[in-house]
Order: structure tokens, then sequence, then C-alpha cells
């Protein structure tokens, strides 16, 4: 990298295509810099200092700063738009908020008792969300919390780990800041998980009211020692908030609240009932005129640099509680499956006269959490004059449920409930077969869909991928053995050697619209894939080219395949289209990359992206049409139908943006267990089908709304 300027000596120029403006500040890890992309979009940049970018260790621990924030990046938290952890001096950007810390706000002056609560309220949701993910961020202090307008704002994940992180503190190195660490931090470092983060969030709460912390001294080690052995000194707190308080502070990490009680425990407070308590009632909803769409992309900044404002949001109606749901995949893109064997066992028919009648929402629990689904009709559907959703889940090899009310029809349950894996597929449809992967036992089952009853096995190689289109599915071997069956009966219609290692498939409609398999093959040094569309009848290519870049098949319309553009990292920076009749390659750019992105092509031809930092975006043929910045740190490929892009989240809330303009237009309530372990990385998406959208949550159920009122949610 170059020099920025004589009076920057040694800083650098450039971080990836980002040119540096101006210094924001400076911390123990790196220098944080104002730069501007080449969108207009303004971004906070943090550069390791040089000392440290010589450190193996020091560039591990970036890399995991990195990852922990890309894994969180949501609307409490400052959203990753591009980071290279690898780079001579490692770096990582995030959109910028001119806003100050906590802890330059409690220098001019402490909070006052509605500013506490309202600060006590955002922490805990921002908790909530970061938890959720997975990630426990360990060094929550006054630095490390912004205050925009429109909320707080949690950054530097940089001594953050995963929950089930196997990996451990280094002995006689201290890792957190002494006064807003919890007695565990101290005594069992092995042993921090989310409580940790309650305790400082806490002594964080004291220290904005006080100007002072709950164990104050000029000595580290007086403060360890006060707090695992001393009370906080809670004076100075608001009367009202000095329980709650109390119990974040408890020594043992059982005693105290986790973030989602706190979120309960602050809206009591906010909200006070009794005899002496006038009863909060809320204004009736008053209609707002459409507004022109807006999509201003708001920036937030990254460790040891203040961020920048941001304008309240503009809404065209008001919304019902948030949303965006868990756990269903249309069934166009389906990995390797593998659920439990056992027989089909009867469940009561589903209910009859409700042909002709108007849709209600429902909800019903087939059993296995999480569950995944896919919606007929297939062949026997179609005979029997209704569709299915058909669904598999932990301990659950496949269940059908009724499309119209959620009655369910039949069970295949797996033998051993605790087999599997956490995150699962939804069933495949092939040739009115409904096909499901045994774990362990490396065997692909086809189940009749009226009966659930078994109609052929087929034995799969290990490590195999299992791909549907139409009335055929292959299995692809790892070595790049393909095997083509005819999902009615079985039978293998042709077996070759077809792509290689690593190569991605998709199956689904064809560019001309008739059932076909893709395979991209991305050659050794990235630059290049061939991409392929193979003929599922007979296993030979209807045609094949080669385009620049490291692409994976979204899908076909209009006589051309819709691919994204990767890097070996997972950073989507573009959209290529290939013309099916001419190989002509387009590509369009994105103005700021999508981190593993996932994404689906609508009906025209429109490709929908969503990115783990939260964006999602509309990419048309010639350039981004719009991009909203959904607040949701993990969720689901997007799903197009109707005019609507739906999108599912980990906590279980459906999520509907439409699709012409990019607004919102609705959201569910979350629906999570209570119990933990309910986080699962891998979101299949919604189904949508004859006007309803389905989904699924991490509470184990699975729901249905009525896809054409949204606002009715």
């Amino acid at each position: 990298m170059q020099s920025l300027r004589a009076d920057y000596a040694g800083f650098p120029e450039y971080a990836g295509q980002y040119r540096l403006e101006s210094v924001l500040g400076s911390g123990g890890m790196g220098v944080v810099h104002l730069a501007t992309s080449s969108s207009g979009l303004k971004l906070a940049v943090k550069v390791v200092h040089a000392q440290h970018a010589v450190d193996p260790e020091f560039r591990a621990r970036f890399r995991q700063e990195v990852a922990a924030a890309r894994r969180v990046s949501g609307a409490f938290t400052a959203p990753v738009v591009d980071a290279d952890p690898d780079a001579e001096r490692p770096w990582m950007a995030t959109l910028f908020i001119d806003a100050p810390t906590l802890s330059e706000r409690v220098r001019e002056r402490v909070l006052d008792a509605g500013e506490l609560t309202r600060l006590a309220a955002g922490l805990a949701e921002a908790l909530r969300d970061i938890h959720r993910a997975g990630v426990v961020h360990r060094d929550l202090k006054p630095s490390n919390v912004l205050m925009a307008p429109d909320g707080v704002r949690v950054i530097d994940f940089g001594i953050s780990r995963p929950a089930d992180s196997d990996l451990r503190t280094e002995t006689g190195k201290l890792i957190g800041t002494p006064p807003f660490m919890a007695p565990e931090q101290f005594q069992r470092p092995r042993e921090v998980g989310t409580a940790a983060d309650v305790f400082a969030l806490g002594a964080v709460l004291v220290h904005a009211a006080t100007g002072r912390g709950p164990f104050d001294s000029d000595s580290h080690y007086l403060v360890a020692y006060q707090v695992v052995h001393s009370e906080p000194d809670l004076t100075g707190l608001p009367a009202r908030l000095v329980p709650i308080v109390a119990r974040c502070l408890a020594k043992d990490p059982a005693e105290r609240p986790t973030a989602e009680a706190l979120i309960a425990q602050m809206r009591a407070v906010a909200y006070p009932t009794g005899e002496d308590t006038q009863a909060f009632i809320p204004q009736p909803r008053r209609p707002v005129p459409d507004e022109e769409p807006t999509h201003p992309r708001r920036p937030v900044a990254p460790a040891d640099a203040p961020s920048a404002e941001r304008r309240p949001r503009r809404r065209r109606r008001v919304l019902l509680a948030a949303g965006l749901g868990l756990l269903l995949s249309a069934g166009a893109l389906a990995g390797y499956l593998r659920f439990g064997s056992g027989d089909a066992v009867p469940a009561p028919a589903a209910a009859a006269g409700t042909a002709g009648k108007a849709f209600s929402a429902w909800t019903a629990s087939p059993g296995g959490a999480p569950v995944a689904c896919t919606a007929g009709p297939t062949a026997a559907d179609a005979a029997g004059g209704a569709g299915g959703l058909y669904c598999s889940g932990r301990g659950l090899a496949a269940a059908r449920l009724a499309l119209t009310d959620g009655s369910p029809g039949w069970s295949v349950p797996a033998k051993a409930p605790g087999q599997g894996v956490t995150s699962v597929g939804a069933p495949l449809l092939a040739g009115g077969s409904v096909l499901v992967v045994v774990p362990g036992s490396e065997l692909l089952r086809a189940l009749d869909p009226a009966t659930g009853k078994e109609r052929w096995q087929h034995r799969l190689p290990g490590g195999a991928q299992v791909v549907a289109a139409g009335p055929y599915a292959v299995t692809v071997a790892a070595d790049g053995n393909v095997t083509g069956l005819d999902g009615a009966g079985g039978a293998q219609r042709w077996s070759r050697r077809i792509g290689g290692t690593g190569s991605v498939w998709w199956g689904g409609p064809g560019a001309s619209g008739t059932p076909a398999f893709y395979v991209a093959s991305t050659a050794a040094d990235g630059g290049s894939t061939q991409l392929a569309e193979i003929d599922p009848a007979t296993g030979t290519a209807r045609w094949q080219t080669r385009a620049t870049g490291r692409l994976r098949p979204v899908g076909a319309a209009h006589g051309a395949v819709l691919l994204l553009d990767s890097d070996a990292a997972g950073k989507a920076g573009g959209v290529v289209r290939v013309d099916a009749a001419t190989r002509t390659v387009r590509r369009v750019q994105l103005p700021a990359p999508l981190f593993d992105a996932e994404a689906t092509v609508g009906p025209d031809g429109t490709v929908y992206a969503f990115g783990t930092g939260g964006g999602l975006v509309s990419v048309g043929p010639e350039r981004e049409q719009w991009r909203l910045e959904t607040g949701a740190a993990n969720a689901s490929r997007p799903v197009a139908a109707d005019g609507r892009v739906y999108l599912s989240a980990g906590d279980g809330r459906l999520l509907a943006v439409d699709a012409a303009s990019g607004r919102l237009a609705a959201q569910t309530k979350p629906r999570m267990a209570a119990a933990q372990g309910t986080f699962s990385a891998t979101l299949p998406a919604p189904v949508v089908a004859d006007g309803r959208v389905y989904a699924s949550a991490p509470d184990g159920t699975v729901f249905a709304l009525d896809a054409r009122n949204p606002a009715g949610w």
C-alpha cells in the first residue's frame, strides 16, 4: 500500500478499492479512517497497525473479529460492507454513523432517567440479536456503544467468540476491560458465555448514570477483586432501575437475566402499571400518505471510531410487530439432506370441507425442530385434487401437512430423534415422489406423497448431493460422478462424470422453461467458471460456455441463466446473465458487495439477493435497482412471487418486501423456542403457493399467512 500523504506518513492510501480520506480515531488494534465508496457511500475503515500485521496470532484475532462482525451485522450493530483480513495491512469497512460514543457522551453529562431507560432497552435488544447469532461480545463498555439518534449501536468484536467456539484464552492474558468484566472472566475465562455480556450491560448503565463504575478504583487489580468479591455500588441509579441492574451484576451467571428477559423487564419500567398508574393506551393507527420510495444507506462505524447520524425511517403504513420467518425451502436449490429412517405413522385425516372457504392463517407443529418444508402439488396431489406441504426436521424424516389448514396427513419419524444435523433441508419433489435422505445410512428414500409409504430406495456414495428437477433427480458424488434417476420409480437413466470436485449443481426450470440441471465448475485459480445446462433425461449437455469469475447459479428466466459472481471468501460483487441461445455474457456490478449471499430470480428475470450484513438488493439487466437494509443479521434465500419478496430469519420472523420499490410491506413477530440451541446458521426459504406464504420457526412450528394481504399479518 502507498502512503496517504506526508502528514500521515505510514498510513495507507487505499484499503482495497476504498480511498482513505481522513483519520477518525486510533485504538489498540488499528487506525479508523473515513472513506467513500464509488457509489458515494460513507464508510469507516479500520486498518490494522503495521506492527500487528506481521503477527500471525494477531491476524487470526482480526480475522475472528471480521467473522463475528459479519455474523451479527444488523440493526443494533455495525454492518460490515467489505474486509480483507489477509491483506498486507488487514482492514475492515463498515457503514459510517457520525455519532458520539457513550463514553464521550458521559464526559459531557450523565444520562437522566429517561435517557438511561432507553439506553438499557437498546442495549438489551442489541445483546439479544448478538446472542441469537451465537456470538458473545466479551467487551461491552461505554467506548463500544454509539449513541445514534435512532438508537444505540454496539461495535468492536475484536475479542468476541462464537458461543460454541473451541478457541481458548491464553494463560496469563487478560481479555477484556476490567471495570466492565464479569467475575467469570477473571476466574474462569474459558467458561465465559452470554451472561458475561449482561453483567457488562449492568456496569455500563451505572457508568452512564453516575460517570463511574459499580466497582470503581484506580487500580485494575482492586477492580478485579471487587468484581469477584464485593457488592456493586448502585448509588445514583434511578430507583426503578436498581433491581434490574442488581440482577445483571449478580456474581453467579445463572442468576443474571437473559437479554430477552431484560427487554421484558425494561418494558415494564417504561410502561408501569398499578392502582396509581394511568394505563398506557396506544394511539389508533392513522393512514400516512404514500411517499416516493427512498432507500438511504445507513452508515455505521467499526471499533475505535464515532459514527453518522441516521434519519428516521419513513413508513408507508404502520407495520405490525417485527418479522422474518425461518426454515422453509422452495425445493429449487437443494443440498445433501440427512434424516432418520422410519416407517409411516398414520395421522388424522385432513379436515374436510375446506375447499371454497376463505383462507385463514394457521400454525402447526409437525414435530422435530427446526423444520424445513417444500410445497406440492406432485402428480399424486394433482390426482387427489389438492397440494401438500412436505416437511422434515430433527427427529422427523418427513411429514405432510394440508396447505389449506395445516392439518396432518402422515408422518415418518426418525428412529433416533437426536440424530442428524442442527440445520436441515426440505424434502425434494421429483416425478410425483417425496425424496428424503437418511442420516448415517447414505440412503435416498422416495415416499408416496399421499400415504408416506416408501416407493423405492437408492444407495448413495459418501458425501453425495441430491438435486431434483421436474420428473428427475440426480445424485452427485464428491468426485464428480453423477447419476440420473427417475423420480417416480427410481430407475437409473444414466451415469457419467460431469464437472468435478467442488462443482455447484442446481435444478429447476431451464432457460427454455423445460426441466434442467445446471453445473458450474470454477477453475482452480478462481478466474473463470465453466457453466453447462444438462438434459435431466439423458445427462448430455444442451449447451456450455465459460465466463470470467467464480460463478454460482441462481436461476433461469426469459432464455437466460442468472449467476452470482463471488470471490473465494464468499463476497458477491456482481450478477452475471448468460444468454442460453447466444452465450452472450452480461455483468452488473454491485455498488457494495454482499457477503455469503443467497439469491433468487423473479418471474421477470430480476435477481434478488440477500447478504449476511442485512442488505437485500434488486438487480435488473443494467444496474442495481434498489437496496434495503433489513436489519436482519441472518436470513434465508429470498423468494419472489406475486410482486413481493419474502425472507426468513433466525428468530422466526417473516418479512415481505415490495418487489418494485424495495419498501417493507409487512413483518410477523419472532417465534423463538425457550430452550437453548434454537439458532440455525442455515435458513431455508419460505414457500409461496396459491396466494399463501408458508414459513417455519425455531420453536418447531410451521405457519401460513395470506400472501395477498401482508398488512393483515
